[in-house]
């Protein structure tokens, strides 16, 4: 039987393409899971649909599997966007308010926004999201909420999320020819960061780190803001291929080990390790040697990431800490080489709001997803009153946003 307020969202990573459909709790908070699936990925390297048609055959395996499970027929979804290829980077915008009492309309708030998105950028490159840092009035600045404000000069600095062109693209297509709409594009650490995160941290200041199996992403916010993000091309794929090449065995083998036996710590002694390899010979090896191995990529993700808080002066410098999801922060003693390479608090963060999925790490940028589009549904249905659930844009630009995806 059909329900109600179904949300759909996909997740393409490059080792699966996930779907969550979920609906709004209607006496309390949260969304109830309807259904979830996976299946592994094809046509997807490091985070970006490299062939859009062999990543449509896999999301059809998908929608099939949900029609026959739960007799729904999914219409339209929720989708990410990953990939080294996005990046971020700062513009500004500037326009004379329009009214004759000098008040600072939306419409004012709208033009100005749109003003910022105006800057040069390179070859085949194209703006996904912008986010205001502040407003400007008359000189004034720090502003956050500017509508209603009196003045002759609005001014805004925005950060601006931008990526490859054709990666979108490619991406769009493979949802389109899966006779999918597209809901709305959500940068994968948006989404991650949405599921996880609380209010408090994003206020206090907070790093996201989101540790895929082709690409770890990182968005850092400060006063509930974003201010910062970067994707790495690493991940927990590039942990499983060093323990093939460390022990000479296959990445299936490398796998089993990596889930069964691997630490991103070594305490206590190094013991012989012994585990069944493609079902035919047993593989010895030594869990010092393992441990070392795992440490080795999973510090080069930390320093990355330092690399990356020190562009914007945050190292040691952000008291809500660094909040570890993904997959690959499954692996035992994360937590403890994060502290020690960061120097700030660390912790999991859990998919919040979503009923049994708690622990499933690997489903925090789908449980974004569909947190994302219930914000847009509610503020869709009660237009003209304040956007405070979707802060990063006003409604106007989400909307805009919804139909670029078609624009090929």
């Amino acid at each position: 039987m059909p329900k109600a307020n179904l949300i759909a969202a996909l997740d393409i990573g490059t080792s699966n393409i996930k779907i969550l459909i979920a609906s709004p709790k209607k006496e309390e908070e949260g969304f109830e899971v309807i259904y979830q699936s996976q299946e592994p990925s094809f046509g997807v390297r490091r985070g970006v649909v490299i062939d859009a048609e062999k990543v449509s055959r896999v999301i059809q395996i998908l929608l099939s599997r949900v029609r026959a499970e739960t007799g729904q027929k999914i219409k339209s979804v929720q989708v990410n966007i990953s990939g080294s290829h996005i990046f971020c980077t700062s513009s500004r915008g500037m326009i004379a308010v329009s009214r004759a009492d000098r008040k600072v309309s939306k419409e004012d708030v709208e033009r100005v926004l749109q003003s910022a998105q105006t800057l040069a950028l390179p070859s085949n490159k194209g703006i996904l999201e912008i986010f205001s840092k502040e407003f400007i009035l008359d000189g004034q600045g720090g502003i956050k909420e500017v509508v209603g404000l009196e003045g002759g000069r609005l001014e805004t600095e925005v950060l601006v999320l931008a990526g490859f062109s054709p990666y979108k693209n490619n991406l769009t297509q493979a949802v389109l020819n899966a006779d999918l709409h597209i809901s709305d594009i959500i940068l994968s650490p948006l989404a991650s960061a949405s599921a996880v995160l609380s209010p408090r941290q994003k206020e206090l200041g907070v790093a996201l780190l989101d540790i895929g199996a082709g690409t770890t992403e990182l968005a850092v916010f400060e006063e509930g803001d974003l201010i910062h993000l970067a994707v790495f091309p690493m991940g927990s794929a590039n942990i499983t291929n060093d323990i093939a090449i460390g022990l000479i065995t296959d990445t299936d083998t490398a796998e089993a080990i990596k889930i069964q036996r691997g630490s991103s710590i070594h305490k206590g002694s190094d013991k012989k390790e012994k585990i069944e390899a493609n079902g035919e010979e047993t593989l010895v090896f030594s869990q010092k040697m393992l441990t070392k191995v795992i440490e080795a990529r999973v510090s080069e993700i930390f320093k990355e990431t330092q690399k990356e808080l020190k562009k914007i002066s945050k190292q040691g410098l952000l008291p809500a800490g660094i909040v570890l999801t993904g997959g690959g922060a499954k692996l035992p003693k994360t937590v403890d080489l994060a502290k020690k390479e960061l120097k700030l608090p660390c912790r999991i963060g859990k998919p919040r709001d979503f009923t049994g999925l708690e622990e499933e790490l690997s489903f925090a940028t789908a449980c974004g997803l569909i947190k994302e589009g219930a914000d847009f549904e509610s503020i869709r249905g009660q237009q003209g009153s304040s956007p405070s659930l979707l802060s990063r844009k006003g409604i106007l630009n989400k909307i805009k946003n919804i139909f670029k995806v078609f624009i090929p």
